[in-house]
């Protein structure tokens, strides 16, 4: 087990750590260093990922990269109009020759789970993730299994405007810490991928062997417990708290966040403070998780849509116009 304290040497290591992980899932995700930054915040948080994005960003490589990264237990879904909700969490079959019924475990037994396309299923099986998201645990005929820690699920979901498409129900959604938006990389960014894939630098496919395990899941677990233990004062708390508050007023929206978002600011901005090697947080850690903390949890009103209104435009405003504490 890596022993990472609360003492200002073991927050450094715990920060370095940190950062060495986001250093390795760059070389492979070329260009896209905000979502690999906001994924590795989520880990550290110790919540889930809802990726937005259309196909070829390289949603499911990053997460086959930080399994890699982590040598920790991945496993994949394709949620398909089909799935059925065992198909995620596993079911009970009779045995005939013990004459027993034996738990036959599904995918969703792991650590790193990603679930891709996730709004291609219906809610019904949508809905089968919400106990295991929430409760790290799942019930098969009555009989409750805890999953092994630290347990993270990365949904993927393509636009909602596409066909064939079914939008996350409310409460799913706000078991996700973070959604965070996948873009193209810019010019500069995509011809160096081109160029590094016609070199062989990197593989023009989904393999990550070229990835060296950095820790393990105690690791994991002891940064997450490093960043909870960071100072947060109550000057900066409040501000979380103002941001979230602000939301349910804010013209525009029709629907603001709940306390869990409060929760979530908080939290997020230990670990944001962690990788930037600070042991305090302030009130800019807070900034730079209340996008992805927020954006899946607020509703646009109708006028707001009419008009063209971005979620992403209403952030930046909201962020403007709530004050923050002076540090």
């Amino acid at each position: 087990m890596t022993d990472i304290s609360q003492t200002p040497a073991g927050l450094e290591q715990a920060a370095h750590l940190a950062r060495r992980i986001e250093q390795s899932l760059n070389r492979v995700l070329v260009g896209q260093h905000q979502v690999v930054r906001e994924v590795l915040l989520a880990l550290i948080t110790g919540g889930h990922v809802l990726i937005e994005g259309v196909p070829g960003l390289g949603k499911t490589l990053l997460v086959r990269a930080l399994s890699r990264s982590l040598a920790l237990n991945s496993a994949r879904i394709q949620f398909t109009p089909d799935l059925m909700p065992t198909d995620i969490t596993g079911h009970a079959i009779y045995d005939p020759k013990s004459e027993r019924f034996r738990i036959r475990k599904g995918p969703a037994f792991t650590q790193l789970l990603l679930a891709d396309e996730i709004n291609r299923a219906p809610a019904k099986t949508q809905a089968a993730l919400l106990e295991v998201m929430q409760e790290r645990q799942i019930t098969i005929e009555g009989s409750a299994f805890p999953l092994d820690m630290p347990f993270m699920v990365l949904a993927t979901q393509n636009p909602i405007d596409q066909e064939g498409t079914y939008p996350l129900p409310e409460a799913e959604l706000d078991r996700f810490l973070f959604k965070v938006l996948i873009d193209y990389p810019d010019a500069a960014e995509e011809t160096r991928l081109v160029r590094m894939v016609l070199d062989g630098t990197i593989a023009d496919s989904l393999d990550v062997a070229s990835l060296t395990p950095l820790t393990d899941g105690q690791g994991v677990l002891a940064m997450q417990q490093a960043a909870r233990g960071l100072s947060l004062d109550e000057a900066v708390l409040d501000y979380a708290v103002r941001l979230v508050r602000e939301t349910r007023d804010f013209p525009g929206l029709a629907r603001g966040a709940s306390p869990r978002a409060s929760i979530a600011l908080a939290r997020a901005g230990c670990a944001h403070a962690l990788i930037e090697g600070r042991d305090f947080v302030i009130p800019d850690d807070i900034k730079a998780v209340a996008r992805p903390v927020l954006r899946h949890r607020l509703c646009l009103s109708a006028d707001a849509e009419i008009e063209g209104v971005r979620m992403e435009q209403l952030l930046d405003r909201l962020l403007d116009q709530v004050p923050a504490p002076r540090q």
